[in-house]
């Protein structure tokens, strides 16, 4: 899809759709005003947030369609609302067989952060998750050109980058298990790192061994694929500031059988998914390559598959981390914090002082939340402020739960130093604390996006599948270090 700044007045622009914010109780002023009112006072519009509706031929423009977008309230719209907007009016839009659409910001919201989430929010709303359809007429109705009329060339391209990254991850995430196994995401991962000009470096299976990461090979040691430990990273060209080096850990189990301690059948197949925080770790370095923030940031994905084969770790087996600590496995579909720990005391190592990990990591957490919040969890209230500040600039909504000691209890055990689950009360706490254990006093954010990061029905403003969610957090957190 072409995106581009549009100069000329909204009057003037040709194009087949114009879209125009409009809010609860306020009728824009201007051209096709007295249609426009018409469709208020008729009912059959009003404003209401993400509502969309069409006037053929408006009066006063070039246009051959006005689309009314809703806002909502005036005094609650922001940035996050108006990238929800433009994806849910070029969805509709698309439905429709428009082929090139122009949102007008208007005087009021023509700064920069408002062009560029309308470019995001139409990039983001355009991708389906239809690749392996064969059916001929599925590109029939697709848009060739968005523009934004206000806004700078800087903003949108800035737009352009962030939504073709989050666009990345959900293409991965959407892969499914037998195409997107640990070795061809480790080959993604390279080729995307070539592309943006970023280091690189795997390490296989002998290369962990030799390191001790006996929970990730553990995890890994059921499956006839080999498992990968991805790491990329971005260097300033000039000398930072700072000494702080922002790591971004994400889980990257390709399918998740659940091991011995196998799923239940029924949506199984969404499990390629859990792979999910690996995807948003590199996607967003696929936008800091090109955003270029002025901190080295690095970025680690441990990619398994988690099955029930013959040489599968069994439940009451004790695995010897990198860390030197030992975990008695008491569920082996609690696997994610298993490879997540020596990723994390990995990344301490090649000198990360700060640290993120995303995972897709309890079922409890949807029961907390639901799929409208992250679950935030961290042992730096004022670095964990800087991610939340971030999130809610980009509109990805994070709720922090506690993180107590008396949680910890629920994880001693008999035979080794910790067992791998706590239970079913607060089980996205006591895996939370389990993490913890293995990053000490460096600063450290972990980010339980189970219930958020794959759509199960599409939204107004986005299709069904993989959401992308912690890219952009991510990016911004980097870019206002």
């Amino acid at each position: 899809m072409n995106i581009r700044v549009e100069t000329r007045p909204k009057a003037e622009v040709e194009c087949d759709a114009l879209v125009e914010v409009a809010f609860e109780g306020e009728p824009p002023q201007g051209a096709a005003s007295d249609q426009v009112k018409e469709l208020y006072d008729s009912g059959e519009f009003s404003g209401k947030s993400l509502e969309i509706a069409i006037l053929h031929r408006p009066s006063g423009l070039k246009a051959k369609r006005l689309a009314m977008a809703g806002g909502g309230k005036s005094a609650k719209f922001n940035s996050a609302e108006l990238r929800k907007l433009a994806g849910a009016a070029l969805r509709a839009l698309k439905g429709k067989g428009v082929r090139s659409i122009a949102l007008s910001l208007g005087d009021a919201y023509s700064a920069d952060e408002f062009a560029s989430a309308a470019v995001e929010g139409a990039l983001l709303a355009d991708l389906e998750a239809d690749r392996y359809k064969t059916d001929p007429k599925k590109n029939e109705k697709q848009v060739d050109s968005f523009s934004v009329i206000g806004g700078s060339e800087q903003a949108v391209a800035q737009g352009r980058i962030i939504a073709e990254s989050q666009n990345f991850t959900r293409n991965l995430a959407n892969e499914p298990a037998n195409v997107l196994t640990p070795t061809r995401l480790a080959e993604r991962a390279k080729e995307m790192a070539s592309e943006q000009g970023l280091e690189c470096e795997i390490l296989n299976q002998d290369r962990m061994r030799q390191l001790g990461m006996g929970a990730l090979l553990g995890v890994a040691q059921g499956s006839a694929e080999p498992p990968a430990l991805i790491i990329v990273r971005y260097k300033p060209a000039a000398e930072p500031a700072t000494k702080d080096h922002l790591g971004l850990v994400g889980k990257g189990v390709t399918f998740d059988t659940g091991g011995i301690s196998i799923k239940p059948a029924d949506g199984m197949e969404k499990m390629r998914y859990d792979m999910a925080g690996g995807a948003a770790v590199l996607g967003a370095m696929r936008a800091i390559a090109q955003l270029k923030p002025a901190i080295p940031v690095s970025a680690f994905v441990p990619a398994v598959e988690n099955m029930p084969g013959s040489r599968a770790q069994r439940p009451g087996d004790i695995v010897t981390t990198l860390a030197g600590k030992t975990v008695e496995v008491l569920n082996t579909d609690a696997e994610g914090r298993l490879i997540l720990i020596d990723t994390l005391t990995y990344a301490q190592r090649l000198g990360c002082t700060h640290l993120v990990d995303a995972a897709t990591l309890t079922g409890a957490i949807v029961i907390a939340l639901g799929g409208v919040n992250v679950g935030a969890f961290t042992n730096n209230e004022a670095f964990l402020n800087k991610l939340l500040s971030a999130a809610k600039e980009e509109g990805e909504k994070m709720w922090q739960l506690p993180l107590d000691d008396e949680y910890k209890e629920q994880l001693k055990s008999p035979f080794a130093d910790l067992g791998n689950i706590g239970g079913r009360p607060g089980g996205s706490i006591t895996a939370a604390i389990f993490l913890r254990d293995f990053v000490g006093d460096t600063p450290w954010i972990h980010l339980d996006i189970a219930g958020t990061a794959w759509l199960d029905d599409a939204k107004p403003y986005m299709g069904k599948g993989a959401s992308g969610v912690g890219v952009r957090t991510f990016v911004r957190l980097a870019q206002t270090w």
